[in-house]
């Protein structure tokens, strides 16, 4: 619900004050260090509350299902900003899944409604400060500059507390009916062409043999649950060491064991709402170790979300579905 993350206010004057009131005084400045911890502790709030903010946003709202995207380039948002995004959207009981800059909807011939309150997303980036005498010689004698990783900081409004927009902004995809073969994930999963096999009572990923089973569909009480189980799966699939290589040791309640876990359980959410299907809570088992993760850890929830973005996108690729990419 991120109510912990910082927001601003739009105004009805379109003054740049009131545009640097909109976007926030620091947009392109590196946040302050408390912001991984109000961000990670929303979210701790959440589950300790029993809401999973990668499941919530279509069953406590009225928005359809899919990633949050950028309303103008149509680009989906990645990482934490989709847990970000997904928790507005359960706040604010949006209709939408669709975001906008204050600058994007003037343009747009539209405007944000007086009084709406926008919601601060991230993007990642590098900068080498001036002067930075800090060279290294690496390989071949080449010069290498460090650089320093920062957030940039955005303010972005849900495009159901705009108005003036032209009608396409509030065109909402049909939900996919449940209980129906899910072609666009079947087709994933033959694309990959991973080692994925179907029966038995359990579903797992083996790391040392390189394997995906899981249980035959109809074993399950909804059918579309195998799919979501299938994703899952596939999300350890990509941290193996001949793909994007996460350290993927440990057994149950072991800390890395916790974060690869959630990894996949956000990757699997990710890739669900891709492909149209609602996403569900594959191992609610794990949330005491999840916790245990967030609660030592500020940054591991951006981090999980980073990771689990790249493994979506890693499976994307095999087919022809939009790639998670990150927009601002």
């Amino acid at each position: 619900m991120a109510r912990g993350v910082s927001k601003g206010r739009a105004s009805g004057k379109h003054s740049k004050a009131a545009l640097r009131a909109a976007r926030g005084a620091s947009d392109n400045a590196a946040p302050r260090a408390s912001l991984y911890e109000e961000v990670t502790a929303t979210i701790i709030a959440q589950l300790e509350a029993g809401v999973f903010p990668w499941v919530q946003p279509w069953s406590s709202a009225a928005a359809g299902i899919g990633l949050p995207r950028n309303a103008v380039s149509g680009r989906p948002y990645s990482g934490i900003n989709v847990l970000i995004l997904w928790g507005a959207v359960i706040e604010g009981g949006f209709a939408s899944q669709d975001w906008l800059t204050f600058r994007q909807a003037l343009a747009a011939g539209g405007c944000v409604r007086k009084g709406e309150r926008g919601q601060t997303v991230f993007y990642a980036d590098r900068f080498t400060p001036k002067g930075e005498a800090g060279h290294e010689q690496g390989e071949g004698d080449a010069e290498t500059v460090r650089s320093i990783p920062f957030l940039k900081r955005f303010t972005v409004f849900n495009v159901a507390q705009c108005e003036g927009l032209p009608e396409r902004f509030s065109a909402t995809p049909a939900p996919l009916p449940e209980r129906q073969p899910h072609v666009e994930a079947e087709a994933l999963i033959a694309a990959t062409g991973a080692d994925f096999r179907i029966g038995g009572a359990e579903a797992f990923y083996s790391p040392s043999l390189d394997f995906v089973q899981v249980p035959p569909q109809p074993a399950f009480a909804h059918q579309i649950d195998f799919y979501r189980t299938a994703l899952h799966e596939l999300g350890h699939w990509t941290g193996h060491k001949s793909r994007i290589d996460r350290d993927q040791s440990g057994g149950f309640g072991n800390p890395a064991y916790a974060r690869e876990e959630l990894c996949a359980e956000l990757a699997s959410a990710f890739l669900c709402a891709a492909l149209g299907i609602v996403p569900t809570v594959r191992h609610a088992d794990y949330l005491a170790n999840w916790l245990t993760v967030l609660r030592s850890d500020s940054r591991a929830i951006f981090k999980a979300a980073s990771q689990a973005s790249k493994a979506a996108d890693y499976l994307l690729a095999f087919t022809d579905a939009l790639p998670l990419e990150a927009a601002a």
